[in-house]
């Protein structure tokens, strides 16, 4: 048997220009003729779906649907067409008999359209000899002219960055990332639908920020041409949604963008979604209850069980999540002796680790890195480190029990940090102090410290009530929810490197 004919690449790219050319001739013919080839729309009676649903719980019922969507399949058969066409909520099969159109449409047909094309029909629905439910088509009209051909079976689209940044293609063509944004939307709708019915209020807060603040984090840097002043794209919400909790909003939330000036990796992009909630008259406990009946709606909402599969993995959502302390994270993931990481050994213990540390580290910030280096990417079950050191802490509450330490939580999943939350500091001369200690580090040339924001210290000044507030990002729990490792194939428009026409 021989083996079938496949093109090379070259030959695909050779064949898509022809192609782009013959169906711009189309285009000129169509225009010749008084034709317009991207007409008003047509009036539909269904979606795709909605028609398939009718016809299968009343098939003896004869009912004409007018339907619109995108040509992606289409073969000759001489007298007969089939093919198929999706609109949002699916694909069907098609199918032209001459004499059930006329000669003149079918010759239309034939002459100007193509796979690609956005058209409207008129037909009856019935189930070929195969058992597939196909629509007879009556009438027809062309919507809108496709003039490059789809990525044909062969090759799909060229490469993965072309998906990225002819994301329009990757969605007519592959139902994998279709159904991954379908679910995207999903989980925002869930979280949300759960904020609200707890009496939460959903804000909006600036995304031009005079101080770069709310995360330890490099900015983007812009400039406001009437204001002769610099902006930063802001890094978090936290400080204007703290500032609401002041004023009265006791219970606030907010899903939006977050822009920062860093690397780009698979679970990094410099623009992404975040959700923050802030709870007035809670504390960092609260949080972590709240957080973990957030996972567990979401999921359920989107699963028939709180246990799912990523990467061949089973991740179990079930509440209690587990809770460790940063110091037990070292002992009982990371294989450390509590001799290692005390304040006489850690250095020993971070060399023999080879771990960079910057200048002048306090003890927290090097017990903080040897829980990067050797804790982090090895949780998998959703877990809660809690018993955050002061240093990499700069807004949140210190704890009760243990000054040095601070009433912190942080949620990981399979190796990535999925939620930050704590009670949130509410003594303005303690925020003042700390706020200067970043300042200072600041000018000492480490550019993600936090700048001295004196507008928030004046918010605090008024009385923050006792608050706890979380940080979760949604690019990675949709990443996690959906079986995917890079953060550029749940982001529509990810963040790309611009290439030259």
């Amino acid at each position: 048997m021989e083996k079938k004919d496949v093109p090379t690449i070259t030959e695909h790219i050779t064949s898509t220009l022809n192609e782009h050319e013959i169906r711009l001739g189309k285009v000129q013919k169509l225009q010749t003729q008084g034709k317009n080839p991207w007409p008003t729309y047509k009036l539909t009676t269904a979606t795709i779906a909605q028609a398939r649903t009718e016809f299968e719980t009343s098939r003896d019922e004869i009912k004409v649907y007018s339907l619109a969507g995108r040509l992606v399949g289409l073969r000759d058969h001489g007298k007969t067409f089939f093919g198929h066409m999706q609109d949002r909520s699916g694909k069907i099969q098609i199918y032209f008999k001459k004499d059930e159109i006329g000669e003149q449409a079918f010759t239309f047909l034939k002459d100007f359209i193509d796979i690609g094309d956005i058209i409207w029909l008129n037909g009856v629905l019935f189930t070929t000899k195969t058992g597939e439910v196909t629509i007879k088509v009556k009438s027809f009209e062309l919507l809108s002219k496709c003039l490059h051909p789809l990525p044909e079976k062969f090759h799909g689209l060229i490469d993965v960055e072309q998906r990225y940044r002819q994301r329009y293609l990757d969605l007519i063509s592959n139902p994998e990332s279709r159904e991954k944004f379908q679910r995207r939307s999903k989980i925002v709708q869930a979280i949300r639908e759960f904020l609200l019915n707890l009496d939460f209020l959903e804000v909006e807060t600036p995304m031009l920020h005079t101080i770069a603040g709310g995360a330890i984090a490099r900015p983007f840097v812009t400039h406001h041409n009437a204001y002769n002043i610099d902006l930063f794209l802001r890094i978090a919400p936290e400080l204007h949604l703290k500032q609401l909790v002041v004023g009265g909003f006791e219970r606030v939330f907010e899903i939006n963008r977050n822009f920062r000036n860093e690397g780009i990796s698979t679970r990094h992009n410099p623009e992404f979604t975040t959700l923050e909630f802030y709870i007035a008259h809670g504390d960092y406990k609260k949080g972590m209850e709240l957080t973990e009946q957030l996972l567990q709606h979401v999921v359920l909402k989107n699963f028939q069980t709180t246990k799912i599969t990523f990467q061949g993995k089973i991740i179990d959502f079930t509440i209690p999540f587990k809770r460790l302390t940063l110091e037990q994270s070292l002992i009982e993931i990371g294989e450390l002796t509590p001799d290692q990481i005390n304040e006489k050994n850690i250095d020993a213990t971070i060399k023999q680790h080879n771990i960079v540390i910057p200048p002048g580290a306090g003890y927290g910030i090097k017990l903080f890195a040897l829980f990067e280096a050797l804790v982090e990417g090895k949780i998998v079950q959703p877990t809660f480190i809690i018993g955050h050191p002061l240093e990499v802490s700069p807004l949140a509450k210190r704890d009760e029990d243990n000054p040095n330490l601070t009433a912190r939580a942080e949620l990981f999943i399979n190796g990535m940090e999925f939620a930050n939350l704590y009670t949130e500091l509410n003594d303005p001369i303690d925020q003042a102090e700390r706020f200067k200690a970043q300042a200072q580090a600041k000018a000492a040339g480490d550019e993600e410290a936090h700048a001295y924001d004196a507008e928030f210290v004046k918010a605090l000044e008024y009385g923050l009530p006792p608050t706890v507030g979380c940080g979760i990002g949604i690019d990675r729990l949709v990443m996690l929810l959906t079986d995917t490792t890079s953060i550029k194939d749940v982001i529509l428009f990810p963040t790309l490197k611009p290439v030259k026409e």
